[in-house]
């Protein structure tokens, strides 16, 4: 049971649409340039820079700003500076990476072959070149010794208990024994 406006509308009609904004890295990169501070700006300033710039947002606006923040620092768009962030300088050098440097590669002359890396593990001892080559190894699957710590041994006849009783001890601390109560007659 929908009721007409003066428009001839219903009442559950869709809300007009939202006009178009900007890419989300547009709006944060003019909201930083728009503030100009020298040390950068944080989030909440960049986030009421837009909100008057703009101010029909989408509800989920801080969620959104937050994640190109993240994705534009990550990809080098931003700087982060003591919570800050400021767009990068043109003339700094660029960030090094964690660990050592690689070493320079030497460019190689035209017409020269690389050699493949050498093989991992310990090179083969040298052999005498008037031996008689050794007999192939008859190699069968599932004999020699298997690879690994052998398994452990299960006991097959238990051990003699010294208390006497048949069966074996727990492991732990034994349980602290009760005296037995004797009844009181009276």
């Amino acid at each position: 049971m929908a009721t007409e406006n003066s428009d001839g509308n219903a009442n559950n009609a869709p809300p007009p649409p939202v006009p178009s904004l900007p890419q989300y890295s547009e709006l944060i990169i003019a909201a930083i340039e728009a503030l100009n501070e020298p040390n950068g700006s944080n989030k909440s300033a960049i986030s009421k820079q837009i909100e008057a710039t703009y101010g029909n947002l989408p509800v989920a606006h801080t969620t959104l700003l937050s994640h190109h923040l993240n994705r534009m620092r990550q990809s080098g768009e931003l700087v982060l500076v003591k919570n800050n962030y400021m767009k990068p300088d043109p003339n700094a050098p660029p960030k090094r990476g964690r660990g050592r440097p690689p070493k320079p590669k030497v460019p190689l002359p035209p017409g020269a072959v690389i050699s493949p890396p050498r093989p991992r593990g310990r090179p083969p001892k040298p052999r005498d070149p008037f031996a008689p080559p050794p007999p192939p190894k008859e190699r069968t699957p599932g004999s020699g010794r298997p690879r690994g710590r052998p398994p452990k041994k299960t006991k097959t006849t238990p051990a003699p208990a010294s208390s006497g009783g048949g069966e074996p001890r727990g492991r732990g601390r034994p349980p602290k024994v009760k005296p037995a109560v004797a009844p009181v007659a009276c």
